[in-house]
């Protein structure tokens, strides 16, 4: 229970239900507990309240060693690289998933729920070799989260129940506020949680130093500085600080051996367009690459609609993807996730 509107709406639920539901509220961040930034203890006490609300027990657990080693680690060196990451991602797999999962079942737990957006589709004749469950988008299109999810397998798949995967977002609300929960009309968390509001840059200067050097446009000319690679993401167009007349400034490209940052004018210039892409650290839920040469759909970004796709080669590790028609952004550090149809296949991270 993370304080806001859908896990507490979850939990009403799996009560009604009959199950038995102890809330669990993570504190997985501590650098900016006193910041103004910082919401962990407001977000405690809404959980804390829902849960008298409600009529369960609910206890704290602090898992910020785990997620400064599985997660946050890994996003600094991800950037540090010059890619874009996905902590979010990272966060479902190895805290949400695992360190989460891995605790409730030391206290004796079935199950785990979370309030995310997605199905869970729960497979007969399963045996050695054949996956238990599918996971599949919600019946909210608009806040399906099957994207930030496709690391889970087999194992943290069949301890998890989804309250909240056939149910619209209005209707969460519109139930929160019939049941008077406490929380029934807090906006929805937004951004990475470990920056929480603050401007995005300043956050990750104060663990990765200016490195300042040119903009190149795709003529040759020296057309700006940028303050460091690491800041800036393909398909940004906002803090580039480029003058002049004509159509706004993207980045299209980093140039990490000379220090920089590739940028074209306009929204639509070909640079910003691919129609292929490799991914590493490929995760398939079945825990078995998909076949290859066959037409899915692939997202290379949450929100983005599903993009037509031919998966040319996969396997325990790697994918390549060759897209029908060129895609916007494409960039490294980001994952690709593959679906067929309403079910989530699995994904990589793009190279």
């Amino acid at each position: 229970m993370s304080g806001g509107v859908d896990s507490s709406v979850a939990a009403w639920l799996l009560k009604e239900q009959g199950f038995e539901v102890v809330g669990l509220f993570m504190k997985n961040w501590e650098d900016d507990d006193t910041d103004e930034y910082c919401t962990s203890r407001e977000d405690l006490i809404d959980a804390v309240s829902v849960a008298d609300c409600i009529g369960i027990d609910i206890e704290a657990v602090n898992f910020s060693v785990e997620y400064r080693e599985r997660v946050f680690d890994n996003f600094l060196a991800e950037y540090r690289a010059g890619r874009t990451p996905n902590p979010d991602v990272l966060c479902n797999a190895e805290i949400k998933f695992k360190a989460f999962l891995d605790h409730a079942l030391h206290l004796g737990a079935d199950w785990i729920a979370t309030g995310h957006y997605a199905r869970i589709r729960r497979l007969d004749g399963s045996g050695p070799g054949v996956a238990s469950c599918e996971l599949l988008k919600a019946a909210d299109a608009g806040k399906d989260q099957s994207y930030f999810l496709y690391r889970l397998n087999q194992a943290q798949l069949s301890k998890t129940l989804f309250p909240l995967g056939d149910w619209l977002k209005r209707d969460v609300r519109r139930l929160a506020r019939e049941l008077g929960l406490p929380n029934h009309a807090k906006r929805d968390s937004t951004g990475i949680c470990f920056i929480g509001e603050r401007p995005f840059r300043e956050f990750l200067m104060r663990y990765l130093p200016n490195s300042p050097g040119a903009m190149q446009a795709p003529d040759g000319r020296l057309v700006g500085t940028h303050q460091g690679l690491m800041y800036y993401t393909i398909g940004q167009r906002h803090g580039l600080s480029i003058g002049g007349p004509g159509e706004p400034w993207y980045v299209v490209g980093k140039d990490l051996g000379c220090n920089r940052l590739l940028v074209a004018q306009g929204h639509e210039h070909p640079a910003l367009f691919k129609d292929r892409l490799q991914g590493t650290s490929a995760s398939w839920i079945s825990g078995a690459a998909p076949r290859t040469r066959l037409r899915y759909a692939a997202k290379t970004r949450y929100r983005q609609a599903d993009a037509r796709c031919t998966l040319v080669r996969a396997d325990s590790d790697t994918c390549e993807l060759d897209f029908h028609e060129p895609q916007w952004a494409i960039t490294p550090g980001q994952s690709v996730v593959l679906y067929e149809g309403e079910v989530c296949l699995g994904g990589g991270i793009i190279r």
